[in-house]
């Protein structure tokens, strides 16, 4: 009350007493000598101060980074190898005289980032050229003579009747079970590896093939032996013995890198035309229409035994124009890959893969093929075998029934 009362009659003396007051308090505040308070530096800090403070929070323990697990793709050094061919996915479901007209993925190697001394073209990795840019994938016919060569050297003096009927009877399927299975991919790159870690404990080994590639058995025989310098000594319908050679030694075994991955195929032309050369556009429709009407000349099994296919199709052109295969619950690349051997082997024009069926055309001048040997320059016939070993691999044919092409 006194204070109010004063400020209303002079407010000067009010001002006079406050400062007084607060004089006092600060002269008896023990704040400083007890405790040694110092006041933050003001906001317009000079550019040193400023230095020390981001320097104390720079020496603060950087966060530890984020667990990375090991790569098998990392700290490996690039492999080379001297086999005398181009490295292929598949040797022999794809073809060095087919062009590609495009890829789907850009070209990166299967065998991992700079694993390996030959550069991918998408479809292959050349022996001659590492810096070919093409995707043609042609293959240097010297090649073909270097590996001519080394198979002559491995394989040495030519296996007597007595040799080749000991190494089929040790690979039947009650001696032994070293089996390469050879499926729909036909030769893969990785089997080559598989064959010859077989060979490191026997002589021989035994090759069973199922699916596409069973179709043309001339071309699975041709590149076994071409690629793995090795010898067919036997062959019973899709069922192999694959001899390793006298003078092969193990602990020589090429180097072959692995790759890690399966590549996409490339992008090849279309199989089936909007119009078949030499015919217009409704009788191409209206022969599409006959052709699934046909009644079928057989119907394929899924993973099965398709040698005898080829022969069936030149029969069943002398009586027909038109010949309809089924292919029901068969993937559709299998059949069409079916129906471009057919077109190759027979020869004939495709027609339709409707309805997952192959429906192909002879054409207007078809003349049959004649008759002659596949496999005379391969392997052995099946009459020079003993009984024993025609039993023995009846009973391997008849433990897989959808080997059998069902008509």
């Amino acid at each position: 009350m006194f204070l109010i009362r004063l400020s209303r009659h002079n407010p000067s003396s009010f001002t006079l007493l406050t400062r007084r007051l607060h004089d006092q308090t600060i002269s008896s505040s023990r704040l400083r000598d007890l405790y040694n308070f110092q006041s933050p530096p003001p906001l317009s800090s000079s550019a040193s101060e400023n230095s020390d403070f981001n320097q104390k929070n720079n020496n603060k323990k950087k966060p530890k980074p984020q667990y990375r697990p090991p790569s098998s793709l990392e700290g490996v050094k690039t492999v080379h190898s001297d086999l005398p061919f181009d490295f292929r996915f598949s040797y022999t479901e794809s073809s060095s005289n087919v062009r590609p007209i495009g890829l789907r993925e850009p070209k990166y190697s299967p065998f991992g980032p700079d694993r390996l001394d030959r550069e991918w073209t998408g479809v292959c990795a050349p022996a001659v050229n590492p810096k070919v840019e093409s995707v043609d994938g042609v293959e240097d016919p010297k090649l073909e003579e270097k590996r001519r060569k080394v198979r002559e050297k491995i394989q040495g003096a030519s296996l007597t009747e007595a040799e080749r009927k000991f190494l089929v009877e040790l690979c039947q399927r009650n001696k032994t079970k070293r089996q390469v299975n050879l499926g729909r991919d036909g030769l893969t790159h990785n089997m080559l590896n598989d064959i010859y870690n077989h060979w490191k404990h026997a002589e021989a080994v035994r090759v069973k093939c199922l699916g596409v590639p069973t179709l043309d058995m001339k071309n699975v025989i041709f590149h076994l032996e071409d690629k793995t310098f090795g010898q067919v000594v036997s062959k019973h319908c899709g069922t192999l013995v694959l001899y390793r050679g006298r003078n092969y030694d193990p602990k020589k075994r090429p180097k072959i890198p692995l790759m890690l991955w399966k590549p996409h195929e490339p992008v090849y032309p279309r199989l089936i035309k909007t119009t078949i050369d030499g015919l217009s556009i409704d009788e191409t429709k209206a022969m599409r229409k006959k052709g699934l009407a046909v009644p079928a000349l057989t119907k394929l099994a899924k993973n099965g035994y398709y040698g005898s296919l080829v022969p069936m199709v030149r029969d069943a052109f002398l009586v027909s124009e038109l010949v309809r295969i089924d292919c029901l619950g068969l993937d559709r690349k299998d059949y069409k890959k079916i129906g471009a051997k057919l077109r190759d082997l027979v020869p004939c024009i495709l027609v339709t893969f409707d309805k997952e069926q192959v429906v192909i055309w002879r054409g207007k001048n078809y003349k049959p093929p004649k008759d002659d040997d596949e496999y005379s320059s391969f392997i052995h016939r099946e009459s020079s075998i003993d009984s024993d070993g025609d039993l023995s691999c009846s009973r391997g044919a008849q433990d897989s029934p959808d080997e059998i092409t069902r008509t």
